[in-house]
C-alpha cells in the first residue's frame, strides 16, 4: 500500500442529465399537504373574517412549522415538533428586533446570511428532515424587510406562537386514527427494501459465470441494493426505538424488522413474496402482521438500543458541518448584496434561494440550483396567468395559496423543481396579503432574484471547500472497523454477554449507513483528497460478512423459503 498522500479530487462535470427527472412520489406525500392547508388554512381564514390579513406573515410563521416531523413515531414528533416551533419563534425574533433597529439594508442582508447559515447548521445536525432549513429562512429573511418597531414584536410574536401551536396540534392529530401508522410505514419500507435486495441477489448470482464485466456490474448494483436495505432496516429501528414503551404493536413490529435484517443476511433463503406481502398488510389500520419470533434472541431487541445508537452531543455534529455553514452565509450575503446593487425591492429572496440550494456537496448543490431556477421560472408564469384571479378579492387569494400550499408539498418529492413551480407563485402571493401590487414588477423582481441567487450562491460553494470531507471518511472508516472487530469479538465468545451480541451487531449496522452516506456525500465534492473507494468498498463487504455471521450466531433463522 503506497504511503504516497492521496492527490485531491479535481472537479467534476457537473450532471445535467437527470436532474429533471420526474421520480415516484412520497408514500406520504398527502400527510405534509394536508397538514400545511389546515394549518395555514385555519389561521389566514380567521385574519380575513376580521379583516386583517396583513398580519398573515406572522401567523405563516407558526403555521408552516406543520411541514416538519411526518415520518417521525408521535412520541418523537411530539418533542421535534416543540423544537421546530421553538426554532422558528427564535428565528422570527431576531429578524423582528433587528428590523425594529435599524433599516439598513446593508446590515439586514448580513443579519439574514447568519441566520440562514446558523438555521442551515442545526437543521443538518439535528437531522430534522425535509423541508430542512428552506422554510426558516424563507420566514426570517422576509421577517427582516417587513416594516417593524419594538413594539409591535411582542404581538407579532405572540401570532406566530398561537399559530405554531395550532400546527403542533395538526401534526399530532393523525396519531388519534393510527397511533402506530410511522413506525409501520418504516417497518414496510424495511421489508421492501429487503425484499428489492433478496431478489437482486438471486438476479446477479446467475450471471457470475458470464463476462467479468457484466459480473462487475451486477456486483456493484448488489452492494448498492445491500447499503439500500441496511439504511431502511436501521431506519425501521431507529424509528420503533423512538416510540417509547414496548407495546406488543411495537414487539410485533419489531419480529418484522428482525425478518428483514434475517433477509439481508441470507438473501439466498428468502422468501420475496412473502417480506412484500408483509409490507402490504402494515398498510391501513389493521393489525400487524403475526410473526413467530426468530429465536430466543429476539425477546432481547430493543432492550439494548440507546446503548446501541447513541447519538453523539450536538456540539460533535456541528463541527463537521461547518464548511456549510460558511458557504451559507457567504453565498446568501453576497447574493443578498447583488440583489441591492441591481436595485431589487426585496433581497431576500435573493437570499433565500442561495439559502435553498446548499446540499451534502457541490454536485448536488449544482443540481438543486437546476432544479430551482427551472422551477421558479415556470413558476413566475404559472403566477402570470393566476394573478388576475387571486386580484378578485382577499378571500381569492387566501385559497389560491392555500392550493399553491397543497400543490407544492404534493409534487416536491416527484422533483423538487416541480415542487417550486407551486411554491414560487404562493411566494409572491404571499407578498401581496398586505395590498396587491403590480404582477411585473414582482415577476422581474423574482426572476432577476432567482438568477442572481442561484449563481452567486453556487459560487460560493465552489470558493468554500469542504476539506472536512476527507476526515469524516476516516473517522467512518475507523468506527466501522472498531465496531466490527468487537463484534467479532463477541460472536467468538462461548458466552457473550445478554444483549450484548445484539447491541453489538446494531451498532455496527448503524456505523455502516453512516459510512456509506458520508463516502456519498464526499464523493460528490471537490478539491479535497481522492474517496478511498476501495477501502470503503472492503469495510461495507466485511462489515456485512460480520453481520451476517452475527444474525447466525444469535441463532435467528431464515425465513420459510426455498430451503424450508
Amino acid at each position: 500500500m503506497s504511503s504516497a498522500a492521496p492527490s485531491p479530487t479535481p472537479a467534476r462535470r457537473l450532471p445535467l442529465a437527470g436532474v429533471l427527472r420526474v421520480g415516484r412520489p412520497s408514500d406520504i406525500w398527502f400527510k405534509p399537504a394536508l397538514s400545511v392547508v389546515v394549518a395555514v388554512g385555519v389561521p389566514n381564514l380567521t385574519l380575513l373574517a376580521l379583516g386583517r390579513l396583513d398580519l398573515a406573515m406572522y401567523t405563516m410563521a407558526g403555521s408552516l412549522c406543520a411541514l416538519y416531523a411526518h415520518n417521525l413515531p408521535y412520541a418523537a414528533r411530539a418533542r421535534a415538533l416543540a423544537w421546530v416551533v421553538l426554532g422558528m419563534l427564535a428565528s422570527v425574533a431576531v429578524a423582528l428586533v433587528t428590523a425594529s433597529l435599524t433599516s439598513s439594508a446593508v446590515v439586514l442582508v448580513a443579519v439574514g446570511a447568519l441566520l440562514a447559515a446558523a438555521q442551515k447548521a442545526l437543521c443538518d445536525a439535528t437531522r430534522i428532515g425535509p423541508p430542512g432549513p428552506v422554510i426558516f429562512a424563507f420566514i426570517s429573511s422576509a421577517s427582516l424587510f417587513a416594516p417593524q418597531t419594538l413594539g409591535q414584536v411582542p404581538g407579532h410574536l405572540a401570532l406566530a406562537t398561537a399559530a405554531g401551536a395550532w400546527a403542533w396540534l395538526v401534526g399530532m392529530a393523525p396519531g388519534l386514527v393510527r397511533p402506530h401508522g410511522p413506525e409501520r410505514r418504516a417497518t414496510a419500507r424495511a421489508l421492501n427494501a429487503a425484499a428489492a435486495y433478496a431478489e437482486m441477489f438471486v438476479e446477479t448470482s446467475a450471471s457470475a459465470a458470464e463476462s467479468a464485466e457484466t459480473s462487475a456490474t451486477a456486483s456493484a448494483g448488489r452492494e448498492r441494493a445491500r447499503a439500500a436495505g441496511a439504511a431502511a432496516v436501521h431506519a425501521a429501528w431507529q424509528s420503533l426505538f423512538a416510540t417509547g414503551a414496548r407495546s406488543e404493536p411495537r414487539r410485533a413490529l419489531e419480529r418484522l424488522v428482525v425478518r428483514a435484517e434475517i433477509a439481508l443476511a441470507a438473501p439466498a433463503d428468502t422468501d420475496p413474496g412473502r417480506l412484500r406481502s408483509w409490507a402490504r398488510d402494515l398498510r391501513g389500520t389493521g393489525p400487524v402482521p403475526s410473526v413467530e419470533p426468530a429465536s430466543v434472541a429476539d425477546e432481547l431487541l430493543g432492550v439494548e438500543d440507546e446503548r446501541a445508537v447513541g447519538r453523539r452531543p450536538l456540539a460533535d455534529r456541528l463541527g463537521p458541518l461547518l464548511p456549510l455553514a460558511l458557504r451559507t452565509a457567504l453565498g446568501c450575503a453576497l447574493a443578498g448584496y447583488v440583489s441591492l446593487a441591481l436595485g431589487v425591492g426585496r433581497p431576500y429572496w435573493a437570499i433565500v434561494t442561495a439559502a435553498s440550494l446548499y446540499q451534502a456537496n457541490i454536485t448536488l448543490t449544482w443540481s438543486r440550483g437546476v432544479q430551482r431556477v427551472v422551477g421558479n421560472l415556470v413558476g413566475v408564469l404559472l403566477f402570470a396567468a393566476v394573478a388576475p384571479l387571486a386580484h378578485l378579492g382577499p378571500a381569492a387569494l387566501v385559497l389560491c395559496c392555500l392550493a399553491f400550499n397543497f400543490g407544492a408539498e404534493a409534487l416536491i418529492s416527484r422533483n423538487y423543481w416541480l415542487g417550486s413551480i407551486c411554491v414560487t407563485p404562493m411566494a409572491l402571493l404571499i407578498t401581496e396579503f398586505t395590498g396587491f401590487q403590480r404582477p411585473g414588477e414582482l415577476m422581474t423582481d423574482r426572476i432577476v432574484d432567482t438568477v442572481v441567487g442561484a449563481l452567486v450562491g453556487f459560487a460560493a460553494a465552489v470558493v468554500v471547500t469542504n476539506r472536512r470531507a476527507g476526515d469524516r471518511i476516516e473517522n467512518a472508516l475507523d468506527t466501522v472497523e472498531r465496531a466490527r472487530e468487537h463484534t467479532a469479538r463477541l460472536i467468538a465468545a462461548e458466552r457473550p454477554g445478554p444483549g450484548a451480541l445484539e447491541a453489538a451487531r446494531r451498532g455496527l449496522a448503524a456505523a455502516l449507513v453512516e459510512l456509506r452516506a458520508t463516502a456519498d456525500a464526499a464523493a460528490g465534492e471537490w478539491w479535497q483528497r481522492a474517496v478511498p473507494t476501495e477501502r470503503v468498498l472492503l469495510a461495507e463487504r466485511t462489515g456485512h460478512r460480520t453481520l451476517a455471521t452475527a444474525v447466525r450466531r444469535q441463532g435467528l433463522h431464515v425465513l420459510e423459503g426455498k430451503r424450508a
